[in-house]
């Protein structure tokens, strides 16, 4: 009997190595997986590549896991905001390296990973210091129908956290508006995973035409207690 269901965020997650890529779900702080992020810190893992939209919040959920010292890496497309003095004082003292993706790169780059796509091309950024690899290097060009375009590859994860409403032991989720964001793209492209819920219902009483993730892109998820607010938003640095 398939029974995707942990009995602890422990559980959940499992093992998580050095080094791993690890997706992270959320926009702000609307629909990002806090207790799964936790759990994450108490593994131990470190040298840890995140990929997320952007570079955590105060001093808890992604922003505590970046204070512990645990990210080699961040990958996002809006690193800064009034509340992200975490990620400032170790990106300015050069203890985490950034790559900035634009919002829409980030999405579809995620999005090919689970999709199968090997890469794609894009006319965002064209043109900008974002159309340079890390080391300096242009990224491949090409121009069509008139439009140049750059390349851009796919991003995989080893684990991705996300954070979902509601779930059934196959894994089969839903998704409560705004905090839907990259959760269910980032769900296809990570090798494992995993998915906090409020609510387990029993299997079928989920309406098929209402499931946003299907059960084979989690392997597991986790019960987490409902908090007094339910999603959130960030401010915009001046």
């Amino acid at each position: 009997m398939i029974n995707k269901i942990a009995n602890s965020i422990a559980q959940a997650i499992g093992a998580v190595a050095d080094g791993s890529t690890v997706m992270v779900g959320g926009f702000g702080t609307a629909g990002i997986p806090g207790e799964l992020v936790d759990g994450l810190i108490e593994t131990g893992a470190k040298e840890l590549t995140v990929i997320n939209n952007n570079a955590g919040n105060g001093d808890t959920g992604l922003a505590a896991l970046l204070k512990a010292g645990r990210v080699k890496k961040i990958i996002c497309s809006f690193p800064r905001q009034t509340d992200s003095h975490v990620f400032d004082e170790l990106y300015r003292s050069g203890k985490l390296e950034l790559e900035l993706v634009p919002q829409g790169n980030l999405a579809e780059r995620i999005r090919a990973a689970g999709a199968g796509i090997g890469a794609f091309f894009t006319p965002t950024g064209y043109g900008t210091d974002l159309a340079f690899h890390a080391d300096g290097s242009e990224k491949e060009t090409r121009v069509i129908d008139g439009q140049h375009y750059i390349l851009e590859y796919p991003l995989h994860a080893d684990l991705s956290l996300i954070k979902a409403e509601t779930g059934d032991r196959w894994g089969n989720l839903t998704f409560r508006k705004a905090a839907r964001n990259f959760g269910p793209i980032m769900a296809m492209a990570g090798k494992r995973s995993v998915a906090s819920v409020h609510d387990i219902v029993e299997l079928g009483a989920i309406d098929p035409e209402h499931i946003v993730t299907p059960g084979i892109f989690v392997s597991a998820l986790v019960q987490v207690p409902r908090s007094a607010t339910q999603g959130g938003g960030f401010k915009v640095s001046p």
